[in-house]
């Protein structure tokens, strides 16, 4: 099953830093889901590597992640 994990963060600077990482780290890009207008980031992810993928949204200092 898959879970979509969201982070908002203070600036646009921070998704662009974790979509890269998510990118590096091999996750694919239609799985990721940017929204400039209140600079946010979705991942779509199978349940078990939300800890992982929250972990590398969490480096960024998000003011919120659900």
């Amino acid at each position: 099953m898959t879970k979509t994990v969201t982070a908002v963060y203070q600036s646009w600077l921070p998704v662009e830093n974790a979509y890269n990482d998510l990118i590096g780290k091999g996750i694919p890009r239609e799985k990721i889901v940017t929204h400039a207008a209140n600079n946010q980031i979705d991942v779509i992810v199978p349940e078990e590597s939300e800890p992982e993928i929250r972990e590398i949204l969490e480096r960024h200092a998000p003011t919120s992640i659900s």
